[in-house]
């Protein structure tokens, strides 16, 4: 029986963890860590910090789906503690997951996923097979009005994977210089060379597609989320598969099979 603790029970996304969790028959969540979750009503003792956590309880894995602002503090406490670590939270650098991973003893894992779908990592394959064959591509992420960082954590690693991909080829398309005055950012953020648009509104829970272009044709590669269940399966599947890992692992397709 694997045991989890919830870093960010509390959230959205941390609610679908612990259902997740919660109904599957080879783990259960041994605590909750949230600052907010006081008056929630789990069935499981919930701590106000990773410290708390570990000085209380006992649990294998550390989930956390919390805020871009707080998970590199909880994975200083949980990583040198021996703690595998599961992240979905977004905005954290390769440099500081390096970092962080380097805080760890030897066998302890720290896997960190831009998105946990399926669906998200097939269309970030499918856009490493296109990017050779394409001398354009852009990036246009949709998500919640509540996101709090920007690009997502998924249009980033795809548009690093888009430039991997390219083999040092770089685009003609016109970039931020031919931006009129007092509208910079209309051709997006550049990221290793390619644009990335981020759309933040009512309606959304996350969609991104990406658009690449050549000579007399575009090829449109489309994934929607709309419900944070489809992370799910993903996360449990992290939850399984960092025991057998060591150091920083980024990416679910290294655990899908």
């Amino acid at each position: 029986m694997i045991t989890v603790a919830v870093a960010g029970c509390a959230g959205r996304m941390g609610h679908t963890v612990v259902e997740a969790v919660s109904a599957a028959q080879d783990m259960s969540v041994a605590c909750g860590i949230d600052p907010h979750a006081e008056a929630t009503g789990f069935d499981f003792p919930v701590f106000a910090s990773v410290q708390d956590a570990i000085d209380h309880a006992d649990f294998d894995v550390l989930v956390d789906f919390t805020r871009p602002n707080v998970v590199a503090d909880n994975l200083a406490v949980a990583l040198p503690a021996g703690v595998d670590c599961v992240v979905g939270t977004t905005g954290l650098s390769t440099e500081t997951l390096q970092d962080l991973a380097a805080l760890a003893p030897e066998g302890t894992c720290l896997f960190y996923a831009p998105n946990f779908t399926t669906g998200a990592v097939l269309m970030m394959q499918f856009a490493k097979a296109a990017a050779p064959y394409f001398p354009e591509a852009e990036v246009i992420e949709y998500h919640h009005a509540k996101k709090l960082d920007a690009p997502s954590g998924t249009a980033v690693r795809t548009a690093q994977i888009i430039s991997d991909a390219r083999q040092a080829r770089e685009s003609d398309a016109p970039g931020k210089e031919t931006e009129i005055e007092g509208a910079e950012g209309a051709r997006g953020a550049l990221i290793e060379g390619v644009p990335v648009h981020s759309v933040r509104t009512m309606g959304y829970v996350a969609s991104q597609e990406v658009i690449f272009g050549s000579f007399g044709q575009t090829l449109t590669i489309r994934h929607d989320s709309w419900d944070r269940n489809s992370y799910m399966p993903g996360v449990l599947l992290g939850i399984r598969s960092v025991a057998d890992c060591a150091g920083l692992v980024v990416g679910l397709e290294n655990f899908m099979v």
